[in-house]
C-alpha cells in the first residue's frame, strides 16, 4: 500500500487548520504557503474534504476553511479514506463481504486481512489531536544555549 500525495496533503491541510483553530477560517493561500503545497493541488483536495464533513467553509472577505469538529475526534484513518479510498492492501478486501471466487482455497487471504487489520487498526487510533500533541512533546523543552 502506498499513500498518494493526495492523502499525505489533505491530512496536512486538515492539521494545519487545527493548528490554526484560533484563528477562525484560514485562507487556503496561508495553507498553501505554510505548507509548500500548490493553492490548486489543494484546491482539489477541498471538495472531497468538504463532501465529507470534514471542512467548514466560508466565502467572500474573511473567508476560508476550519475543521467541522475537533482535533480528536479526525482520525488519520478517516481523513485516508476520503482521499485514497479503501485501504485494502489487495482488491479482495475492498469491500465488507470478500467476493473472490478463490477465498476459500486462498492459502495467503490471511496474511492481507492481518496486514489490513493491523494498517486499520493503527490509522485509526491516530487523531490530529495526537499528531499535535507528539509534536509538542518532541519540539516543546528543546533549548539550545
Amino acid at each position: 500500500m502506498k499513500i498518494s500525495t493526495k492523502g499525505r496533503y489533505a491530512l496536512r491541510m486538515l492539521l494545519e487548520l487545527a493548528l490554526h483553530q484560533q484563528d477562525g477560517y484560514v485562507a487556503l493561500k496561508d495553507i498553501a504557503e505554510r505548507q509548500s503545497i500548490s493553492k490548486k493541488y489543494l484546491e482539489q483536495i477541498v471538495p472531497l474534504l468538504s463532501r465529507a464533513g470534514l471542512l467548514k467553509t466560508n466565502r467572500g472577505y474573511q473567508g476560508g476553511y476550519m475543521l467541522a469538529r475537533s482535533p480528536e475526534s479526525y482520525t488519520v484513518g478517516e481523513i485516508l479514506r476520503v482521499t485514497e479510498g479503501s485501504l485494502a492492501p489487495i482488491p479482495c478486501l475492498e469491500h465488507e463481504k470478500n467476493e473472490c471466487l478463490r477465498a476459500d482455497q486462498c492459502m495467503t487471504l490471511y496474511i492481507w486481512e492481518g496486514l489490513h487489520k493491523t494498517i486499520t487498526a493503527y490509522v485509526d487510533s491516530i487523531t490530529l489531536q495526537d499528531i499535535m500533541d507528539h509534536n509538542a512533546d518532541s519540539t516543546g523543552n528543546d533549548y539550545c544555549i
